[in-house]
């Protein structure tokens, strides 16, 4: 029979940065999880945000990054008998993340059109007043589509989505909010609302329909798959589920997917380099995060899951 305890030897991850107070070892009940050990060492260190608490494979030098596993099953960590522990510094919840991300965007494309008579003054986009280069027709679609989009974003990391950690180290949050800041807020807002630009136009034509529609698809079946994604995930849990909805049977990540489906319809509208720009860099990272997901379902539901091809894009990714 398996003993009901566990030893561990603690050592610091970063020599240079040592936790004071981090004790010799630790003496934990087999059943206890990577959040429980967290919680310990916070209280025994005086930290008093355990999510400070960073734990690592003493073998492969990896973060345990599952806090609900349990720390009896890391087998690096019962081999050795050993834990490594680092101060992984102050955090923040990754909704708060989230939330900070988005909001650059809604607030670029709201201070944007109200300032254009200060900051249209030189070639090629140069205002002139309200009634010979006011916001066009076309420009207040998009204004109203990109504020849907992200006011969406809002809404689905507030109310849809589990995360599997709960937080971020907080120096993180100015690297991580930059894209949707400069991209999807400055440089979009900056074109599109720009008196002479490619999105100031007064008629909708077809092209225009065809975004339109493509944009409400994009969003609407988006929203699907994360609405099924998050059902996959008790409330505060970490496990994984095999994705079974629309657009699941083509690719790996069908929100992706659907993300791009939506931004071309965007880019259909306003034929805006700087949306363009966003977009293509966006695709580089979704393409990174639909790999390693794609990676993750193949080790962990084996021959239950069934392989893809294409991750994010049918014939493409």
């Amino acid at each position: 029979m398996a003993p009901s305890t566990i030893s561990l030897k603690l050592t610091n991850r970063a020599p240079k940065k040592p936790i004071k107070k981090l004790p010799e070892s630790l003496e934990l009940p087999r059943n206890a999880t990577v959040e429980d050990v967290k919680i310990l060492i916070a209280k025994k260190t005086g930290f008093s945000d355990y999510n400070r608490i960073g734990l690592f494979d003493p073998t492969t030098k990896k973060t345990l990054k599952n806090r609900k596993a349990q720390i009896s099953e890391e087998q690096g960590v019962v081999s050795t008998g050993e834990l490594m522990v680092k101060d992984l510094g102050p955090q923040i919840a990754w909704s708060t993340v989230f939330v900070i991300e988005y909001a650059g965007p809604i607030l670029f494309h709201l201070l944007i059109p109200c300032i254009r008579q200060y900051i249209y003054f030189f070639p090629p986009y140069i205002y002139k007043n309200e009634r010979e280069t006011g916001v066009s027709p076309i420009q207040w679609i998009l204004f109203t589509l990109f504020q849907l989009h992200f006011f969406k974003r809002e809404y689905e990391t507030m109310a849809v989505h589990k995360f599997s950690a709960n937080t971020m180290p907080v120096r993180n949050i100015v690297r991580n909010s930059a894209f949707y800041w400069i991209m999807a807020g400055l440089l979009s807002a900056w074109d599109i609302y720009a008196p002479g630009s490619s999105s100031d136009r007064d008629t909708f034509g077809f092209l225009d329909g065809v975004g339109l529609v493509l944009f409400f698809v994009g969003e609407i079946c988006n929203y699907i798959v994360h609405k099924h994604l998050s059902g996959l995930r008790k409330p505060g849990g970490t496990e994984k589920g095999i994705p079974n909805c629309i657009g699941s049977k083509w690719v790996t990540s069908p929100n992706y997917m659907f993300e791009v489906l939506a931004w071309v319809g965007v880019i259909l509208i306003s034929r805006s380099w700087a949306v363009v720009l966003f977009i293509c860099g966006g695709i580089v990272y979704m393409r990174d995060w639909s790999k390693g997901k794609e990676a993750a379902l193949r080790k962990e539901f084996g021959d239950k899951y069934k392989k893809k091809r294409y991750t994010m894009l049918p014939g493409l990714i």
